[in-house]
């Protein structure tokens, strides 16, 4: 997968901002656990990710992590290069949730581009949107949503992200994903497997009646 694989507009730019670009773009592979971004930090530029997840997310002035979205291969993270938004200002910071192989793309540079070529303009915007939307939904379901649906939608989003229905994940892990306590998700998980709707055991859960998790979700 290269630069221009990320693009839909790629073949509406000029030959010049191609080149621009793929002479920018730098390679990177980081382990897991790397943070790629501080949300108080420097503006990175795009992360473009070729193989791996990472995993956007805020901090409370409590210090509660609550992830507002993830990304996987194909995806283009923005946040890591809002500043050259006009008027955005979100301190989202990102690490890579798996071991990921990524193109990053400086942002004084896509943002000069960008302000030049309405077609890369406008697909900017609509993938800001589009994150936007999925933080709003966010922002929906911590609103109107228990504790018990929304750690029965991430069981199941987790699962079919994996391909398994035995998830190595640690209850701080799943607190940090949703935006609360782990004694609370201890506490609902106990409770899951008390109603054999899953099966825990040392850093792992295990999904056994998906159906009921899906009724419980919905």
């Amino acid at each position: 997968m290269q630069v221009e694989d990320f693009f839909p507009v790629w073949s509406q730019l000029e030959k010049e901002q191609k080149e621009k670009i793929m002479s920018a773009a730098t390679e990177r592979t980081v382990p897991k656990g790397t943070l790629l971004h501080n949300g108080s930090g420097e503006c990175e530029g795009l992360f473009c990710i070729r193989s791996g997840q990472l995993r956007a997310f805020i901090i409370s002035d409590e210090g509660r992590e609550i992830t507002i979205y993830r990304l996987a291969d194909r995806d283009i993270c923005l946040f890591s290069a809002s500043c050259m938004l006009s008027g955005v200002s979100f301190e989202v910071s990102v690490e890579a949730e798996k071991d990921t192989e990524l193109f990053v793309i400086p942002a004084g540079v896509y943002k000069g581009i960008m302000e030049k070529s309405a077609p890369l303009s406008n697909f900017t915007n609509r993938l800001m949107g589009e994150r936007f939307s999925e933080v709003m939904w966010l922002i929906d379901e911590i609103l109107w949503k228990g504790i018990d649906k929304r750690l029965a939608s991430f069981l199941l989003s987790e699962s079919a992200m994996e391909g398994s229905d035995t998830l190595v994940i640690t209850h701080e892990k799943i607190a940090a994903h949703l935006g609360t306590a782990r004694e609370v998700v201890t506490r609902m998980l106990r409770y899951f497997q008390s109603e054999k709707l899953v099966v825990l055991s040392r850093g792992e859960v295990g999904l056994s009646d998906r159906k009921k998790l899906e009724a419980l979700s919905a």
